[in-house]
């Protein structure tokens, strides 16, 4: 048997053992050079940190920011789960046919703000899709507040608590169907943000003044948007602080206003509509007279716009000179709301009330002229 043996002085044997070396300083060389640099980087983001804490704190302000994130988002969907889409009127020269509304009793009560939208039976649906058809329990014209009724039962709402403290700064949440975004079981948008100040409103809504004139909350959030109208303004706990108001702009600088009702100046006037003590639907126990016994336009004296919709207000186009409106001060422009406490809300809902009163009977009319809600008395 022959073995093989290597000669350590052959050239080659040689040559390779020192490039075996060579390869293998480089590598410690590399490895040298890594854990350097490694350490240089270290020692520079030690370095940086110490010079700028913000940017070590940062990730750590993040983290914060994403918990805080998370607790506004776990907070919202109860409010969310009482806030209801409303259609209605609407869909001509940009008035949207849609707004919000929220639950306040477990039986299918709604509050939402009174505008054209309820000119026609409203429909309304839930969070969780279901649809109904909504009559008007009764309004308060001087809050623009409507309340609504659906026939549903067992279903989550606020609570219409008492001495709840709201100031300036506080953290909140204004829940509605800003723009319709929601639709069918599609959740109502929520909008971050605090209230920037209390104040007393004084305001127009395209050439008319709002009738409301006590107290709102400014709030630091863009909530006057078409569709929020009636939306819910929850504090940081959940709990019902405010109504979002109507679109409106500020009177001197032509801002829009982002603002809400506080539920201390809606609270009792939802309890009494609610109660049954202020009813705006019409007296069915009130038989239709014969026309020559009632109360009629002819009679009062009073013309009123064209009615060329299908629900057109009972708007007061023109007085008759020496007749029962002219006496009462009626004037072109009034826009009849309440006749003896119960909703007019269209021309053929007057005419058909007042065939209802003898005309030997004095009636009470509550209009609003310009942006004041008044009181109207005739008297034959």
């Amino acid at each position: 048997m022959i073995r093989q043996t290597v000669n350590p002085f052959n050239q080659d044997h040689m040559a390779t053992r020192f490039f075996e070396r060579q390869s293998r300083d480089r590598m410690r060389n590399g490895l040298a050079g890594l854990i350097c640099l490694a350490a240089a980087a270290m020692l520079s983001a030690s370095h940086a940190a110490a010079q700028d804490p913000a940017a070590a704190a940062a990730p750590v302000q993040q983290a914060a920011n994403d918990s805080e994130q998370q607790n506004w988002t776990e907070q919202s969907r109860p409010a969310q789960q009482r806030v209801a889409k409303i259609y209605g009127a609407g869909g001509l020269r940009g008035l949207e046919a849609y707004q919000s509304g929220f639950l306040v009793s477990p039986e299918g009560h709604l509050v939402t703000a009174w505008s054209y939208v309820l000119d026609v039976a409203p429909i309304v649906i839930l969070d969780d899709g279901r649809r109904f058809d909504a009559e008007i329990v009764g309004i308060e014209p001087a809050l623009e507040l409507a309340v609504l009724k659906i026939d549903a039962t067992n279903l989550p709402f606020f609570k219409l608590e008492k001495d709840l403290q709201v100031q300036w700064g506080d953290p909140v949440l204004a829940v509605s169907n800003l723009f319709g975004i929601a639709t069918g079981n599609e959740a109502a948008s929520v909008m971050q943000g605090s209230i920037a100040g209390i104040t007393k409103l004084d305001a127009r809504r395209g050439t008319f003044k709002t009738p409301y004139r006590g107290k709102v909350f400014l709030l630091d959030l863009i909530g006057n948007n078409p569709g929020a109208a009636g939306g819910a303004v929850v504090r940081y706990d959940g709990k019902l602080v405010g109504m979002i108001g109507k679109e409106l702009r500020d009177s001197e600088t032509g801002v829009w206003l982002n603002y809400a009702l506080p539920l201390e100046t809606l609270r009792s006037a939802i309890g009494d509509i609610i109660a049954g003590k202020v009813s705006t639907k019409p007296k069915e126990d009130q038989p239709i007279l014969p026309r020559d016994q009632s109360h009629n336009l002819t009679t009062l004296g009073l013309i009123l716009v064209p009615d060329v919709l299908e629900s057109t207000p009972a708007y007061v186009d023109s007085i008759k000179k020496d007749s029962l409106a002219a006496v009462a001060k009626l004037k072109p422009d009034d826009l009849i709301l309440l006749l003896d406490g119960q909703r007019i809300g269209d021309q053929k809902t007057f005419t058909e009330l007042l065939r209802r009163i003898d005309r030997r009977d004095a009636f009470s009319l509550t209009i609003q002229r310009g942006s004041d809600i008044l009181p109207v008395r005739l008297q034959p």
